[in-house]
This record gives C-alpha cells, sequence and structure tokens, in this order.
C-alpha cells in the first residue's frame, strides 16, 4: 500500500516509524516531515494545511491511504476533501473534528450522552465571564472555545489569574478568533490521563493510555506546553477504569455524534480526570496526542497499517489490538524560551550516541538538516527520547541516558518525567 502520512512533528514521525515496519506498505510519504522523519518516509515540501495541494499529490501519486496527524487540517475538512476525491482517510470529517474545534460543542455533545464532565457555561463577553468568576471562586479553568494548539487553558489558582486569562484571552486575543468565547468550568480534582480509542463510527476499540506532562518545569509547574513528555502505561489506569470510560464516555459520545450524522471515524483522544467520584472527561481531541503517540506506538505489538484501515472500513468490531508488556517513557528535549519565544537554528550533536543506548528511539519533532548535513533545530518542541523498559523506572532510566549524551546548549528537558508513577 501507498501511504501518506500528513504532518511535521514527533507524533507524525513515530507513525511513520510504525507504518514503515507494516509488512502491507510499499511506499511511504509524509508532507511536510521532519530530518527524523526523512529516514523512513519521502518528506514532500507540502503545508500541512493546504489541503488542495494534499489531495492533488494523493490523487497523483496513487495514495491507497491518508493518516492525518495534527487537529488542524482536519478541522479544515481533509478527510471531507480526500472523501470528495475518492481517497480512503484516516481522520474524522470537519463535522465530527468540531469534538476538538470547539469546547461548547464537546461539552453539548457529553451532556447529551451522558457523559461525566466539569459543570461548565460559556461566555462571549469578557464581562459577563468575570462575573461568573466572582461568583464561583477560584480554583477554575478557563478555556479559549476555539484550537489553540494546546495552549489555550488556564487552570486558574486565584481569581485575579483567571480574570488575566479572560483578558488574554477575549480581549487581547492571544489565540485569535479560538478567544472569541470562552468555556469556564469547575476545576476538576484527581490524576489526569490521556486515554485512545480507534473509531469506525459504529465501533470503538481501546487503544491505550498514557500519561502527559504539560508544564514546562519539574514538579508540574510553570507555563502549560505542548507536551514535555510521557509515559505509558499510567499505573493509575486499571481495567476496571477502560471498561468505565470505555461504557460510559467514549461509546456514548460515539452514538451521539452518529445520531447527530456526524459519525466519527479515527483517533478519539479523551482528556480524563480521574477523581473521587470516578473518571470525568476533560475535553476531547480527535487525532494522536503528541507526546503519548510515541510511546503508544512504542508499546504496540499489532501491525498499525491494518488497524488504521479498518477504522476507514468500518470493520473493527472483528479486529484486536496487541500490546508489548513493557513501560515506555519520552522526555521532550525543547529549544531554550520555549514556550515562549526561542532561537532557530542551533546545531544538535550527539544524536547517534543517544541512539545507541538499549531500548531508546529517537523521534524528531522540529528539526531539519543544514547543507552541510548537519542538524539543526527549527521548532519549539525539537526531539523526544523515548525507550522501552520493563519497568517504568528501566524505561526512565534509558531515557535519560541517552538524553545527557546530547550535545545541543541551547535545548532543555524536564528531569522529573514519571514522578508521579514513580513516587
Amino acid at each position: 500500500m501507498r501511504v501518506l502520512v500528513v504532518g511535521g512533528g514527533g507524533r507524525e514521525h513515530a507513525l511513520c516509524w510504525a507504518l514503515a515496519a507494516s509488512p502491507l506498505l510499499t511506499k511511504l510519504f509524509c508532507a511536510p516531515g521532519n530530518a527524523g522523519i526523512a529516514e523512513v518516509a519521502e518528506c514532500i515540501a507540502i503545508s500541512a494545511e493546504d489541503i488542495s495541494a494534499l489531495v492533488a499529490f494523493a490523487k497523483g501519486k496513487s495514495i491507497d491511504l491518508v493518516v492525518v496527524g495534527p487537529e488542524a487540517p482536519l478541522t479544515l475538512g481533509l478527510a471531507d476533501a480526500c472523501a470528495a476525491a475518492g481517497l480512503k482517510c484516516f481522520g474524522p470529517s470537519a463535522a465530527a473534528a468540531r469534538l476538538e474545534g470547539s469546547k461548547t460543542f464537546t461539552k453539548e455533545v457529553a451532556d447529551a450522552a451522558g457523559a461525566p464532565t466539569a459543570a461548565w457555561a460559556r461566555f462571549t463577553d469578557a464581562a459577563a465571564a468575570r462575573g461568573c468568576i466572582q461568583e464561583k471562586g477560584a480554583p477554575i479553568v478557563v478555556k479559549a472555545d476555539g484550537l489553540a494548539a494546546g495552549k489555550g487553558v488556564v487552570v486558574a489558582a486565584t481569581t485575579a489569574e483567571a480574570e488575566a486569562a479572560i483578558a488574554d484571552i477575549m480581549e487581547d486575543r492571544v489565540h485569535g478568533a479560538a478567544g472569541a468565547s470562552v468555556v469556564i468550568e469547575e476545576c476538576l480534582v484527581g490524576e489526569e490521563i490521556s486515554f485512545f480509542a480507534l473509531c469506525d463510527g459504529e465501533t470503538a476499540l481501546p487503544l491505550g493510555a498514557a500519561q502527559d506532562h504539560k508544564r514546562v518545569g519539574d514538579g508540574d509547574t510553570g507555563l502549560n506546553t505542548g507536551g514535555m513528555g510521557a509515559y505509558s502505561p499510567p499505573p493509575a489506569f486499571t481495567e476496571a477504569l477502560q471498561q468505565d470510560v470505555m461504557d460510559h464516555i467514549i461509546r456514548p459520545v460515539l452514538a451521539e455524534m452518529a445520531r447527530r450524522g456526524a459519525p466519527f471515524k479515527g483517533v478519539l483522544f479523551a482528556g480524563l480526570m480521574i477523581t473521587a467520584q470516578g473518571p470525568k472527561l476533560i475535553e476531547f481531541n480527535v487525532r494522536f496526542g503528541d507526546p503519548e503517540c510515541q510511546v503508544l506506538m512504542l508499546r504496540l505489538k499489532s501491525d498499525l497499517l491494518p488497524a488504521l484501515l479498518a477504522a476507514c472500513d468500518g470493520e473493527l468490531a472483528r479486529f484486536d489490538l496487541r500490546w508489548e508488556a513493557q513501560h515506555a517513557m519520552l522526555v521532550v528535549i525543547a529549544a531554550r524560551g520555549y514556550p515562549g519565544s526561542y532561537a532557530k537554528g542551533s546545531e544538535i550533536r550527539g544524536l547517534e550516541a543517544a541512539g545507541q543506548v538499549p531500548g531508546v528511539q529517537v523521534f524528531h519533532a522540529g528539526t531539519a538538516r543544514r547543507e552541510d548535513g548537519a542538524l539543526i533545530a527549527t521548532g519549539g518542541r525539537v526531539l523526544g527520547i523515548a525507550a522501552t523498559g520493563k519497568t517504568l523506572r528501566e524505561a526512565r532510566d534509558a531515557a535519560y541516558a541517552a538524553v545527557d549524551l546530547l550535545d545541543w546548549p541551547g535545548g532543555f528537558c524536564r528531569r522529573d518525567i514519571g514522578w508521579r508513577a514513580l513516587t
């Protein structure tokens, strides 16, 4: 099969890495890709959001399956455009992608499906939003209603912090049009888990769980980021909890989406809080997480390609997934200054030595090759140093051993990935 992966980050490198191992694969393309992806796929200089160019390329190259990594192309209708052109695409329609594109839509669907979630209210007026904050008090959660690259959520410890978030999102529009309205929620307390389900519109199949680390600093301090590391499986997420989530969140929401005429096909990513009352939905994403995808791919024993095809073809009811009996951890190496402003173009050395540590797999995110062949940093999150082990501690030790072999003064990482599970 000829496959096109859309995207150019660490998640897409992990997908390409897994797909490249499939005996069904004959040719793998990635648009736009990165320096690491170029080692397993042919990279094409097309933006992930250039829908018409992606479809034209897929048609011209007789692509059998388009696999979409990021959320933006899905909310822009890439899956719909592929369907119109007679192309098979792994990812939801624009109508179904509203589960990530609109926090309000997600809440309405969850309420209609009876899925447990935080109490919430939507506001288009900043003064009214501030009034809600004063009434409810803190801690409280403020969310930009639209897509904000994973950075539109503020968990405010004080009312002053919450009101500052309203000013940033609604008045200063730091997230652009995504901040035209906000959703204000109660602050759930518990263990946060990322859970993934493979969906074909009617059937949902558990795809595993991971725990992400959103804060930039050790001990979960500092600003929110796109994710500074992840591990899988999280010990707090038991088989009983997984069954609970499938029965009371994933399957009811899948049925509600079908009832609304927008059946969901692809990966449904549920951000969960495991509270004293049980699991509750924080939000949905409509694609693999980053960096969660990387640790899931390291643990997946089944061939990924037929699993994605089964989701596209409505055949998950007779499909099964097998997992390696091991733990996986990933440490993100980011450019200094991230998630704020950061420099680009600095050279990264030591990657070959890092990749030779037993159990380690390096995933590229924001990288490119200079004309002289040197590896340079081009993004905020630049590398993901992943490792597997019989225990989480073993995976952690291997990952950080590889991190310590890198020679990149322009980068930094958290030194405590997995700390909750390990302590």
